[in-house]
């Protein structure tokens, strides 16, 4: 499964269709019906996830963020946001009421929401901007419940299988038009460096967090390294030479991050933004504390293409 769902599956591994099953469970529970009983199982469910939208300023190495706006403010399933290539709208996987995940697009100038994928019974996760922008590429759940690389087009034509032997893939990230770093699910998890035009994956290394990212300006991809259940850091893969480095520790409890355009990296914990200054031997600071906008539980984190703005999951209201 993917590792977002554990907002409503706390623990293990199951597979999509169960996830998603339960989602939809949840999501149609009265609430009088989820807050009876006293065992963990029968507590109320955290609320659903939400994407937010806010934007981000850097001037002279010192970094603020504004006021943050709820672009789904809706009771389901809200993630896994991603800019598109201008920086005009933000993708994002919703789960609504046929419990089916669709990539959906928020246009930042219009504040309209429209979908994008619409290939049910299959799902679409994880939407990254591919092809100048033309198309997207996404992990698609199918009918079986393989998990693979799928590109969509975003005019018209056909989606079209990525990579047909990689699987189960959980999350992506570019480095060039023909090189990407996959989290591969498996026991442990495993990352993986991917060709298109060969069609294969080498293992890199095992255990590792589901935020993978491109280094700004570079061919690097970053990654997670769990190292224990409370010990997690922030590493980069050169992918010419596969030889990794590790950058910062991240604050525990934490594996989502981003990459502003100064190789800075941000990540959330509770209510706060913090930031790290991409230099050997500086920490995390909190530059913004969005609690008093409602803001809380703050997880998966993008940077627009200009670094002006960030879409980020938080708990919704």
């Amino acid at each position: 499964m993917f590792a977002d769902l554990h907002h409503y599956v706390p623990t293990g591994l199951v597979s999509t269709h169960t996830a998603l099953s339960l989602c939809a469970l949840l999501l149609t529970q009265p609430a009088s019906s989820l807050a009876q009983g006293s065992t963990p199982a029968q507590r109320p469910a955290p609320p659903a996830p939400d994407v937010y939208l806010a934007p981000i300023r850097v001037t002279q190495g010192e970094a603020s963020v504004g006021a943050p706006l709820n672009i789904t403010v809706r009771p389901g399933y809200d993630n896994q946001p991603a800019f598109v290539s201008d920086g005009s709208a933000v993708l994002f996987t919703s789960v609504r009421e046929d419990a089916q995940a669709d990539i959906y697009r928020y246009d930042i100038a219009s504040r309209r929401t429209s979908r994008v994928t619409t290939s049910a019974p299959e799902s679409e996760y994880s939407a990254a901007p591919i092809d100048e922008g033309r198309a997207i590429s996404v992990v698609r759940v199918e009918r079986d419940s393989t998990q693979r690389l799928w590109r969509v087009p975003l005019d018209s034509g056909q989606p079209v299988l990525i990579l047909d032997r990689v699987k189960p893939v959980g999350y992506h990230a570019w480095a060039d038009d023909t090189t990407l770093a996959l989290f591969v699910l498996g026991s442990p998890n495993s990352l993986q460096l991917a060709n298109t035009r060969r069609g294969s994956a080498d293992t890199i290394t095992t255990g590792i967090g589901r935020s993978l990212h491109r280094v700004p300006g570079t061919r690097t991809i970053s990654f997670v390294r769990k190292v224990s259940p409370t010990e997690w850091w922030i590493e980069s893969l050169d992918v010419a030479t596969r030889q990794t480095e590790r950058l910062i520790r991240l604050p525990e409890g934490v594996e989502d991050y981003a990459w502003l355009l100064d190789r800075s990296v941000i990540c959330g914990r509770g209510s706060a933004v913090l930031r790290w200054s991409g230099k050997a031997g500086d920490e995390w600071h909190v530059i913004a504390d969005l609690g008093g906008a409602g803001v809380k539980g703050i997880t998966r984190l993008a940077v627009s293409p200009r670094g002006d703005q960030i879409a980020f999951v938080a708990e919704g209201r």
